[in-house]
């Protein structure tokens, strides 16, 4: 039950170990049934920066507040593409989305792909699976997918509707996103009538859709936008005081890519700090709920009697702007958008540990193999986050293993009218697009600047030249772009040819009908001009 974790957190010295205590790991040459449970949370929409200070001021989140008191935290885990699917697909493949060609929400994974679930079923673990999974297509909408295809046409767009707030006026209103509850209750329902009575070790995975933001009216000047809705229940978890309202650059000083995704996501009008500082509340109050959801998931464990011997971890696909940078959503390397929460705990890990080396979703792959003492295959993009956060690997295992000191984010997706790749290392954040020549790069020192406003990629030359090389050493990015652009091109011509006499109305009347109304010929024209550029 919800108000539960009051009593796991009262009782947690009996569901885990306190702080400083070892709990030995179970090696993968013992036997199979010996191997722990593994359960995973994922959410959607998820700031990781809200589980470690000052982000976790804002709003109460006590089962993650658990977690990180019983396990390790990772300070800087980031996404692999900042949009849903093709994150989830780097999460269930341990893949870069380049290798598969996640390129979109609607093209990841082949359906019989197989994934680390697979492979964990396949050496003799119980399977189950509830809620949001997403890794092979998210099945947008029509207007989703034209506005990724044409993203290279020379023309802006609005794709989006006006961001807006939905507050349900009641203290007592705790269910607000019905469906991720209803998931949640099955899950709980399955550890407690099922998982208990396994005699071989099981491995969980909860898929939520919070807190991404919810579907917006359909009509009026918030169509085609997402609501941020919650009640006063979740509202008053919310830190008023401590939300910060983010600085904006002016519209004529922002970079042309960031231009180009405020434009698109209607945010480039004006908003009042009220507006703002609703929208951040709300998404915070959001958070809450999520946080939750994982607590339901925890009492059962505990109750069940199964929390000593199931590692948990939670993480998210991608962040939030909430505003950050003129934007909401996410489609972005920035912090909001890009960091990702995640947590572990479980027989092993250690206690109240934070880990400040830079990880990534393609490590969760390795990460659930390890647990289960299944070897690791030799093609990953990730690596095991067990040398990281547990109490048995020795110092050569560690170093054999050794998380490489960066790691690779890249989006091809709608709003951003370009291939945008993000190399993140300990103090830097490099991002480069499409061909690195077309379209200057961006570069943040985000020990000096973690709000990433100045752009120093101009003011060192050398650190931009190196960290550029390197990311063209970890992937070829203008062939990427390249090859994006040409299925981009192939599936509208595709498209187009299937829609026959009925393109051009139906072109007309996507989201962004009201734009394209009023000019009809000028939009048409772009589009067969870039229809007709060979690049």
């Amino acid at each position: 039950m919800l108000f539960l974790w009051l009593s796991v957190v009262a009782t947690s010295a009996t569901a885990s170990p306190a702080p400083g205590a070892a709990v030995p790991r179970v090696l993968a040459g013992r036997a199979q049934r010996e191997a722990p449970n593994v359960v995973l949370v994922a959410s959607d929409s998820f700031d990781g920066r809200l589980t470690f200070h000052p982000g976790s001021q804002v709003v109460k989140l006590p089962f993650l507040n658990f977690m990180k008191a019983h396990g390790a935290t990772f300070l800087n885990a980031y996404t692999n593409s900042p949009i849903c699917c093709p994150s989830r697909a780097a999460m269930w493949s341990g893949l870069f989305i380049h290798l598969t060609q996640s390129w979109n929400n609607f093209k990841g994974l082949e359906p019989n792909y197989t994934t680390w679930m697979d492979v964990m079923e396949k050496h003799g673990y119980r399977t189950q699976k509830f809620g949001k999974l997403d890794y092979t297509s998210g099945h947008h909408s029509v207007s989703n997918r034209v506005e990724a295809w044409t993203r290279d046409v020379a023309f802006s767009l609005r794709q989006e509707g006006r961001p807006a707030v939905s507050l349900i006026p009641s203290k007592t209103e705790v269910r607000v996103m019905k469906g991720d509850w209803i998931n949640t209750d099955r899950a709980v329902h399955w550890l407690r009538k099922e998982a208990v009575n396994e005699t071989q070790p099981f491995v969980l995975y909860l898929g939520l859709n919070l807190p991404h933001p919810y579907p917006s009216p359909s009509s009026g000047e918030n169509f085609g936008a997402s609501t941020f809705r919650t009640s006063l229940y979740w509202l008053e978890r919310v830190s008023e005081t401590t939300i910060k309202i983010p600085k904006w650059s002016p519209l004529s000083e922002m970079h042309p890519v960031d231009y180009y995704s405020s434009y698109t996501k209607n945010c480039t009008g004006k908003f009042t700090k009220k507006e703002i500082k609703n929208i951040r509340a709300f998404y915070y109050a959001m958070c809450a709920e999520t946080d939750a959801m994982l607590g339901e998931i925890i009492s059962a464990l505990r109750q069940s009697d199964l929390l000593q011997n199931t590692v948990v971890i939670f993480t998210s696909d991608h962040g939030e702007l909430a505003m950050e940078h003129r934007q909401f959503y996410k489609m972005s390397m920035y912090e909001a958008s890009a960091h990702v929460p995640l947590l572990m705990m479980g027989p092993g890990i250690k206690n109240n540990l934070q880990v400040s080396n830079v990880v990534s979703l393609v490590d969760i792959y390795p990460t659930m193999l390890d647990i289960a003492g299944i070897s690791l295959p030799q093609n990953l993009s990730g690596y095991s986050l067990l040398p990281l956060s547990s109490e048995t690997f020795h110092n050569e295992t560690k170093f054999k293993h050794e998380h490489p000191p960066w790691i690779l984010s890249e989006f091809h997706g709608c709003n951003v009218n370009a291939s945008t790749y993000m190399l993140r290392t300990n103090q830097w954040k490099y991002i480069a697009y499409s061909d690195g020549v077309s379209v200057l790069p961006q570069l943040f020192d985000l020990s000096l600047d973690p709000d990433e406003l100045t752009n120093v990629a101009t003011k060192f030359p050398d650190i931009t030249y190196s960290l550029d090389q390197k990311l063209r050493s970890i992937i070829n990015y203008p062939k990427v772009s390249a090859s994006v652009r040409q299925y981009n091109k192939e599936q509208f011509v595709s498209w187009k040819q299937r829609l026959g006499q009925n393109y051009s109305k139906a072109i007309a009347n996507l989201r962004w009908h009201q734009d394209w109304l009023k000019e009809p010929r000028k939009y048409e024209s772009a589009i067969n001009q870039w229809l007709k550029n060979p690049h």
